[in-house]
């Protein structure tokens, strides 16, 4: 299988990302890689889709670091490929990374996807309804019922006027972002505060103000799920509780949280039940659900993380369970002469 991965810069890489996990794997498992930046693609002359990407030279490799370093070494140099000729096309990039400089990349990401995807290679997360999916306005579209209540504005008073109406609680976040940065949690305390909140949020766009869920005090779940349903290897679930002991509200691991390896309650596979048909129907192949008690703060469909941190604490291969159902997917598309869509085989 020739598998590639679609980042935003290979500079940016870390080598706890679940990228690198998952293309290590993949060339442990005697699979081509190649790893295409944003700003790597190319639409040549002869109607053909190539990249300049970075490929793996050796076809093991015992850590992610070892990976990583290679990639980014002094050494390391990038190869003229189709695109074409892959078989699984795997979109990596995050969005929010590229707000401020790089504005086009994920666009045209999205483009070369797009293109790549009507001449049979198979893209992951489906690139039609990922292009939707940029922000988290997203999130609105799945039931009420899983959802915080929200509001979404550019206007100071709107947002003053849901927080009172909350009691004075309430997260100020932008509304495309990610890693928890520039969130905000409000309570009476820190009214005095509420303008320069706001401005912090709106000065880059529009701000989403969602409820405060007091068990967020607590932390939240990260549940990754594959074709719709809970990630799952030996019965055990790909879920950890990620919470933070600083004082500081945010509970991802990028803005200093911790985490362990939980089995989700009753409440979280509820919520995994209600969101996977629309999961399904876009091809959201791979997805992470954030979780707060009874509710879904967030599902991230661009770059869920938390793979590599999961399969270290467990034991477990999950990323060899992701790598295994890609190279089914491929013998899929290949059974049926390539006549199924990409929607359709992103959710087999």
């Amino acid at each position: 299988m020739q598998l590639g991965f679609v980042i935003n810069d290979m500079s940016t890489e870390q080598e706890n990302y679940t990228t690198i996990r998952l293309a290590r794997t993949a060339v442990n498992r005697g699979h081509r890689v190649a790893l295409v930046g944003l700003g790597g693609f190319i639409y040549d002359a002869n109607d053909t889709v190539r990249a300049h990407a970075h490929v793996p030279a050796a076809s093991h490799y015992e850590s992610d670091a070892e990976l990583l370093a290679e990639l980014q070494g002094e050494q390391a140099s990038t190869e003229r490929i189709s695109i074409e000729e892959l078989d699984v096309l795997m979109l990596r990039s995050d969005p929010a990374d590229e707000v401020e400089e790089r504005p086009w990349a994920p666009t045209s990401g999205l483009l070369f996807a797009h293109l790549a995807a009507l001449r049979g290679v198979i893209v992951l997360n489906d690139p039609t309804h990922l292009a939707h999916a940029s922000n988290k306005t997203y999130f609105q579209h799945f039931p009420e019922e899983v959802r915080p209540a929200t509001c979404i504005t550019m206007d100071r008073d709107e947002i003053k006027s849901f927080i009172n109406a909350q009691g004075g609680h309430g997260v100020i976040k932008p509304l495309q972002g990610s890693g928890g940065q520039g969130v905000f949690v409000v309570n009476p305390e820190s009214a005095s505060n509420l303008n320069q909140m706001i401005d912090a949020v709106i000065r880059d766009g529009y701000a989403i103000v969602q409820e405060y869920l007091p068990r967020a005090a607590d932390g939240d779940l990260r549940l990754l799920t594959l074709n719709g349903r809970p990630l799952m290897v030996d019965g055990t679930c790909a879920c950890i509780r990620r919470y933070n002991e600083s004082g500081d509200a945010r509970s991802n691991i990028s803005a200093g949280g911790k985490y362990e390896l939980v089995t989700p309650d009753a409440d979280a596979l509820r919520l995994a039940g209600i969101v996977a048909p629309k999961l399904m129907r876009d091809g959201m192949y791979l997805a992470g659900l954030d979780i707060v008690g009874d509710k879904m703060m967030e599902i991230n469909v661009d770059t869920p993380g938390g793979l590599n941190m999961i399969e270290d604490l467990s034991g477990l291969p999950f990323s060899a369970h992701i790598i295994a159902d890609l190279e089914r997917k491929v013998r899929l598309r290949d059974h049926y002469k390539r006549s199924l869509t990409n929607t359709e085989l992103a959710m087999m």
